[in-house]
């Protein structure tokens, strides 16, 4: 099978961060279409996905058009049952449905004010009282999620779902607003920062693309909440103790230095989504562990 998914900017899309880990997380492979937010490229790249408008937008293997991550969630559930996007127990399914489609058609106050922004993390957004009132909201409807399942482990219901998928970008908001909650809910939003799909969707983000100012807040900033990053930067050159790009198996052409080596690429990107967060990326790891042994 073969999926196409339109996306926007990763640092700031929180709908298309939804739609990306429906697959990625679940380990279904999809071909990736990105677009900039505010401008014409998103719906230039969407006039072959009638009759969709917004990102993320999936075409299914026989040419099927399905947007919204709800609907997209659903689709993928029924024909990859293996996947468990959903929970296997009816009641614990019927709840993270329906808290799926709670955080897919609300908290309007939380996404005005704190609109997705990977890029940073305030010291103190100040939240006004509708904000809170969303916050409070989270924090009853996680806390009954784990009630009906049990509370097993750092996930709503055992095992990560698609619930998990519809509340990261709520997640990465509390994160990056440094928006108070308690402590159970504190522990729900660093279990996303740490999920290995996350940090790749992020450290990505951290390089695709310019800022958008749109998102800018002019209030003191502190360092992202989530996992250290091991301190890789970027270099010049081409130089490198790989020959080949360990994703691509491309020549080198990028290279970045880490822990005194220089590591290589096939390009930019490659390169620069690495340097961000290294460890987010299981193809590059054995590389410098097999490197450095």
């Amino acid at each position: 099978m073969s999926y196409d998914l339109v996306i926007g900017d990763r640092a700031y899309s929180s709908w298309s961060l939804r739609g990306w880990l429906l697959f990625e997380a679940f380990g279904i492979p999809v071909r990736l279409h990105t677009a900039r937010l505010y401008s014409d490229e998103l719906p230039r790249l969407l006039a072959s996905y009638a009759p969709s408008r917004t990102a993320p937008t999936a075409r299914m293997p026989e040419g099927t058009v399905v947007s919204e991550s709800l609907a997209i969630a659903e689709e993928l559930a029924s024909r990859h049952p293996e996947a468990g996007h959903w929970p296997k127990d009816p009641a614990h399914r019927a709840t993270a449905r329906m808290l799926a489609s709670e955080m897919h058609a609300g908290f309007g106050a939380l996404r005005d004010y704190c609109p997705m922004n990977l890029r940073v993390s305030y010291q103190d957004a100040q939240p006004p009282e509708a904000v809170l009132k969303d916050l409070a909201r989270l924090e009853v409807i996680w806390d009954h999620a784990r009630r009906v399942s049990g509370g097993r482990g750092p996930w709503l219901f055992g095992d990560y779902s698609a619930a998990d998928v519809f509340f990261a970008p709520v997640a990465a908001r509390i994160a990056g607003y440094n928006l108070p909650v308690g402590a159970a809910a504190s522990a729900y939003v660093n279990a996303h920062l740490a999920h290995p799909s996350f940090r790749r969707w992020r450290a990505m983000g951290l390089v695709d693309g310019a800022d958008q100012q749109v998102y800018r807040r002019d209030w003191p900033r502190r360092d992202w909440p989530g996992p250290v990053p091991l301190p890789a930067k970027a270099v010049t050159g081409t130089e490198a103790e790989n020959a080949a790009c360990p994703y691509s198996g491309k020549p080198v052409t990028h290279v970045l230095e880490l822990a005194g080596r220089r590591l290589g690429f096939c390009n930019a990107f490659c390169r620069d989504k690495t340097a961000a967060d290294p460890e987010a990326w299981p193809a590059f790891m054995p590389l410098l562990r097999g490197v450095a042994a």
